[in-house]
Order: C-alpha cells, then structure tokens, then sequence
C-alpha cells in the first residue's frame, strides 16, 4: 500500500480514509522507534527556512551530545530564505511534506514559518501527527534549546497569551525571603573581607573604595548601585562607555576584584534595600538604557523583575560590552522573566559559583 496523504473531505468517507491511514503507519513506524531508541538520535525535519529556522538549526547542531539529526527544511512558495550552508538545506516544498517524512525516516517536525495565517500547512500536519510523528512549534523549542528567546522572530501574542511572565504571590514572597535572608548574613559574614578588599584599593590607587552608580531597576525606576571601585577614578572623563577587553581603566586590584566578581559584593546592600535581588537581570545604567530600548523589541520587559548581583544572561553570554551584546542578553534575560522560578534560581547561583572559580567572562 503506497503512503499518501489524505485530503480534506466533509464525509465519513474521509474519516475512514484517516483511519486506514493511522493503521498502516502502526505497521510502518514500530521500526524507526527501535532505532530511534537504539541510537538515541531524533531525525527532525523543519518546516521553513527563514531566520527562526536558521537560528534554530544553530542551536540544534551546538548541543553538546548532537541527539537530533537535522534532515533539512521544506519551504513554501515565494518563502524568503536565510539558510546558511553550515547548516542542512533546502531539501523540498511544502507539498512534499509526506513524501519526505517516508522516505527519510522523519519523527519530528519543526514548525518555523514566518507567517503561518497563509501558508501552513494544516491538513498534512494533522496527519502526520496521526501518524505518530511529533509536530513541533519552532518558537518553544528554540527556547527549550537555547536557554533563550529570539527577539526578532517573537510575536507580541506570544508574549500576551503565554503562560509565562507572570509572577505568582508565593513565588515573589519566597524569593524576597530568600534575599533577605542571604544578604543579612552575607553583609556580617563578609564583613572582615571587604574591610580586606577596601584596604587594598586604597593602597592601589587613590579614590573612594565604594562606588556608586545610578542604574535602572524595578518597573524602570532609577537607583544607585553600590560596588567596589575596580576603575581609576578618572575613568570616565570622557563620558560613559562600555567595558572593554583589557580595559586600560581598570587598576590592578580592580582586574582581580572583576575576575573574581568580588566587585559585586556591596549590591548585597541592595539587596537588602529591596532594590535588587541576588538573581535577576543585571541593571544597565539610564543613558545605555535610553538606546537600547528604541532599537532592541521587548526591551522593557526585563524591568518587570528586580535586577540581579547575577543573572541567566550572566551565566550563559558574555560580558556585555555594545549594544550587539546587549540585544543578545536581553534574548536571556526575556527567557528568566518568563520562566521565573526558585529552581532556575538556584541553577543561576550554582552556576554563578562555577563562574567565580574560574573567572569566566570577567572585564
């Protein structure tokens, strides 16, 4: 019996057609879940081949254990492309959707059209979904993947109707406790190490040992920071910039304070202030703050939360020194705000730790 797709017809005909449909394909795909099972290895086939399908085959292929075999992508007529040859190609059109599901042994299908209202193909997806094969949204899984949420590509409904970025009362109550908590006995517990860490900026070079700087917070509010100063005091003559690679600013005690993000420290007063959080999205300082939200989506987003002494964006990118940095952390700070949790909490923090051992990132 040759494999075909069935089309839409308003009778029971068409639904016994589907059903014999469903039937042969339990005889047909047992075996691909052996394999699949044996190898460990998911055959995906993605359904568009625009930005959101190319930064998905990215992340996809940048996974350490490589479980998912990228067979190609199928596109519809007049679709604008934006494939990279580092990455499987176009193999065939939409119409041949089932054709290619059989003949390569797909079990995942990845939706990442641009505009679906037009050109999805509605029918041919319900019936591999009949089938067994698992039709996924390219938009949740990118998230899943990468940690993060792409920005370009995110719709303002997916925002609106998603389940996330909201924040429960026990949740806000539990994390506000948990701040307390760790900023009052970090403060008396380090206490004999920034009376350490002051002495030795003091030797290094003159200025004030505390630093302090106006920042953007909770719901856009501006604060002033507390750190321990790692620049000369004349760093800014010029006016505000972003932190560079071997930064000629920075003293010799600062690159170390930077390295180990013992500059951080003092925000436990912050902290304990309610100005800021120990996890949140790190806050940018008001003239940054100005450009970046007239030319990054979303931007605002990030300030429905406290900032953070550390963040998800901080953990998984590197220190943000342009306004290129920051549109990609903003894609990980969006990811934390939606996904809020006491669990990705504790992961940012271990994480963090991990960070501070092998000074990762710092400048």
């Amino acid at each position: 019996m040759p494999f075909r797709t069935v089309e839409v017809m308003r009778d029971e005909a068409a639904v016994e057609q589907r059903l014999q449909l469903c039937r042969f394909t339990e005889d047909v795909y047992p075996t691909w879940d052996i394999l699949n099972a044996l190898t460990f290895r998911r055959r995906m086939l993605i359904l568009g081949a625009g930005k959101l399908a190319g930064e998905l085959s990215r992340a996809v292929l940048s996974q350490r254990f490589g479980l998912v075999e990228i067979i190609g992508a199928l596109v519809g007529e007049n679709e604008r492309l934006e494939w990279r040859p580092s990455i499987p190609g176009v193999i065939g059109t939409h119409g041949q959707l089932a054709q290619m599901v059989e003949e390569l042994r797909v079990d995942t299908i990845v939706v990442c059209l641009e505009d679906r209202r037009s050109v999805l193909p509605v029918e041919r997806l319900l019936d591999m979904k009949a089938m067994g094969i698992d039709v996924l949204d390219g938009h949740q899984l990118f998230e899943e993947v990468s940690g993060r949420l792409s920005v370009e590509s995110l719709r303002p409904s997916a925002v609106i109707f998603s389940t996330g970025f909201k924040q429960r009362m026990v949740s806000r109550v539990v994390k506000r406790f948990v701040d307390l908590l760790v900023s009052i006995s970090g403060l008396v517990i380090l206490s004999p190490l920034f009376l350490l860490v002051a002495l030795l900026i003091k030797f290094d070079s003159a200025g004030p040992v505390i630093y302090r700087q106006t920042r953007v917070g909770l719901r856009g509010r501006s604060f002033l920071i507390w750190k321990f100063r790692s620049m000369r005091q004349d760093a800014e003559m010029a006016g505000p910039q972003w932190a560079q690679a071997d930064d000629p600013r920075i003293s010799r005690v600062g690159r170390w304070l930077r390295k180990t993000r013992m500059d951080e420290f003092p925000q436990l007063i912050n902290v304990l202030k309610g100005e800021m959080s120990l996890v949140g999205p790190r806050p940018e300082r008001p003239v940054f703050v100005q450009d970046l939200r007239k030319i990054i989506p979303y931007y605002d987003l990030r300030h429905t939360v406290r900032p953070g002494i550390t963040g998800w964006a901080q953990v998984k990118f590197r220190y943000g020194a342009s306004a290129e940095d920051a549109h990609m952390k903003l894609q990980y700070d969006l990811y934390y705000v939606k996904r809020l949790s006491f669990a990705l909490d504790m992961r940012v923090l271990v994480q963090t730790m991990q960070v501070m051992l092998v000074g990762e990132g710092a400048r």
